[in-house]
């Protein structure tokens, strides 16, 4: 089952280091598909990629990615245990929000498949675009911090750490959000250290 996931996310990695099927493949360094453990039981997706995040190809590596790993880490959970990704895998220009034509696109091509090939217990949405983008919801406050069960798959939106770094007190909230998250995974793919 490993294998086959890690087999899947390969080949889709590999499609979208190549994609140009919308015009955000004009402005990347790098495309930046996702990285984890393929066989994680909880799934991260946040918006697009940032500067660093388009320099190294790798998803949540610069100061978002710093805080998203700490927390993690608080929480008894290493980053390598489970699977992070974006909407879209391409840095927009000036870290503009993605426009709705390049999310569908992104999503139907990509996201969808990872998602498919993972089959993650858990999905955190991080912030209002993936929140839009995978759940629907016009606003991240009318569903933030509360687990919505969907064909087998638990969802949870909560804030993009972005967001943490610009108001630190809403540091708690996305702690006890993530925290809750975790307590939802199913039993398979228990991590090292359960949330305390």
């Amino acid at each position: 089952m490993k294998k086959s996931a890690e087999a899947r996310l390969s080949r889709i990695a590999e499609e979208v280091e190549v994609c140009q099927l919308c015009p955000l493949a004009k402005f990347r360094t790098k495309a930046v598909p996702g990285e984890g453990d393929a066989s994680s039981r909880v799934m991260f997706v946040g918006e697009a990629p940032g500067r660093e995040e388009d320099l190294t190809g790798r998803p949540f590596v610069g100061r978002s990615g710093k805080l998203l790993t700490s927390v993690l880490e608080d929480l008894g959970v290493g980053r390598e245990e489970v699977y992070i990704t974006s909407v879209v895998k391409c840095r927009p220009p000036r870290n503009r929000v993605p426009k709705r034509s390049e999310t569908d696109t992104c999503v139907d091509a990509h996201l969808k498949r990872q998602m498919e090939a993972i089959r993650p217990r858990v999905v955190v949405l991080l912030g209002r675009t993936a929140t839009a983008k995978i759940r629907g919801a016009s606003t991240l406050k009318e569903v933030r911090g509360k687990l919505v069960k969907e064909g087998g798959v638990t969802y949870l939106s909560t804030f993009h750490p972005a967001a943490i770094l610009r108001n630190p007190r809403l540091k708690g909230t996305f702690e006890k959000d993530l925290k809750l998250a975790l307590s939802a995974r199913a039993p398979r793919g228990r991590f090292r250290n359960p949330p305390p």
